[in-house]
């Protein structure tokens, strides 16, 4: 980092020794995984100093913005509108879920095979070892899965701060209703929070901001359909994760001058991999920060992804939001339409997201597809195996892979991957 930030640490709250920790873990990971690449883009130094200032640089100008007056809320999920959050003057700030932490202590509260993604955001908290969540002026939860909705009635002990969002299970009109009843709620409560009345110019302001940022990514997903893949799908999953943390005016620019340097290696028919190389679309559950492992073994073991099935990537970027309307009721729906069209597994029943997967598969020329799943995350489990079964009657290769968050299962994930791999050559 390029200062020394244990001051400002401390004044969080934060526990030190374990905060150092997990800092040279990440550090580590980091450096064994991403800068061990060869050819990166050069546009990746400003991604490379993100993840340097992750809890340094970010969380300083977090707390200007606080001492400002500029409202903080974390959120665990890309059903909360950052479009509204904005439009309040405040900052949306993805929240730590990507990483085993005290886990002990989590066992304390909650059921052991609960999903790696709920322990985590429990582990970061009680461990004291994540800023955004101390940074926090309020923590958005979502009731998207019975593990998560369970889980909020003991975080809200941990976190005074808490604000849980219903969400609607299934595509119909009186879920549609229910998705516009709670993000009328969230606007009021975040009007309440930040002390500002919400117009249609300042929400217009929000979608726009957002609607770029969502663009870049379009973007930078566009040009991945080459072949020889320009970027990694390594970095092309950075991208999509510090989308959850950035400033977004910044991450937009940086993003689209990645996108620049792309378009001139595409051009030149230069790539990270060869011409060639097994094409792999990786689906299902989220990957946070610093969850790497499965893309780390799949691109090396012969291997490049070119497009991911998943909220950190193409489900959570895909749509836009309509800026037409000229009134907060107006923009207010398109808000709303908008994010029912996500796809996540918590609908039932989901054959959008099928049809999204094949459509991808065509979009990128993907040779196959990996399926993600974190152990005991049912919805995406529980929907993983109609996936496999559907995906392979188009012909189109399929692994499924269930795993959590520890090392110990890569030796065997690796030789699964490699098997695939070379099936698809």
């Amino acid at each position: 980092m390029s200062k020394n930030y244990k001051d400002m640490w401390k004044n969080l709250g934060l526990k030190l020794i374990p905060h150092d920790a997990l800092l040279e873990v990440l550090g580590k990971g980091y450096e064994d995984i991403y800068l061990t690449q060869n050819n990166r883009p050069e546009s990746m130094a400003y991604f490379n100093f993100v993840m340097s200032e992750i809890h340094g640089l970010r969380i300083k100008e977090l707390l200007d913005e606080k001492t400002a007056g500029r409202k903080v809320i974390g959120s665990f999920c890309v059903f909360v509108p950052e479009e509204i959050v904005l439009a309040a003057d405040a900052t949306l700030i993805g929240l730590c879920t990507g990483a085993d932490f005290a886990t002990e202590e989590v066992d304390k509260l909650l059921q052991r095979n609960t999903c790696s993604l709920i322990k985590s955001a429990f582990g970061f908290k009680v461990g004291k070892v994540c800023p955004y969540i101390e940074s926090a002026n309020m923590i958005v939860g979502e009731n998207t899965c019975d593990g998560k909705k369970k889980s909020y009635e003991i975080l809200k002990n941990l976190v005074p701060n808490l604000y849980v969002m219903d969400l609607p299970q299934m595509k119909s009109d009186e879920g549609k209703a229910l998705l516009k009843a709670e993000y009328l709620r969230f606007k009021e409560a975040v009007e309440k929070l930040t002390g500002i009345s919400i117009d249609a110019t300042r929400l217009k302001k929000g979608i726009d901001i957002v609607n770029n940022k969502r663009k870049a990514i379009h973007r930078l997903s566009d040009l991945r359909k080459a072949d020889p893949s320009p970027i990694s799908g390594l970095d092309a999953l950075l991208a999509n994760q510090v989308f959850f943390y950035d400033n977004p005016v910044r991450f937009t620019e940086s993003v689209n001058k990645i996108c620049d340097e792309l378009k001139k290696r595409i051009e030149k028919k230069e790539g990270v991999f060869p011409k060639g190389t097994p094409r792999i679309l990786l689906s299902g559950c989220p990957m946070a920060v610093p969850n790497w492992k499965l893309p780390w073994i799949i691109e090396t073991s012969g291997a490049v992804i070119v497009g991911e099935e998943s909220c950190v990537g193409e489900r959570g970027a895909r749509n836009l939001t309509d800026d037409s309307g000229n009134t907060v009721d107006e923009l207010m729906e398109a808000i709303i339409n908008r994010y029912f069209k996500v796809d996540c597994a918590i609908f039932t029943p989901n054959p959008d997201r099928l049809d999204h997967i094949v459509e991808m598969v065509e979009k990128y020329q993907a040779n196959g597809v990996v399926h993600y799943g974190l152990q005991f995350c049912q919805p995406y489990l529980m929907e993983s195996m109609p996936v496999e079964k559907a995906l392979e009657e188009k012909n189109i290769p399929t692994l499924r892979i269930d795993t959590d968050y520890s090392m110990e299962d890569v030796g065997q994930l690796k030789t699964r991957v490699e098997a695939f791999v070379e099936l698809l050559k």
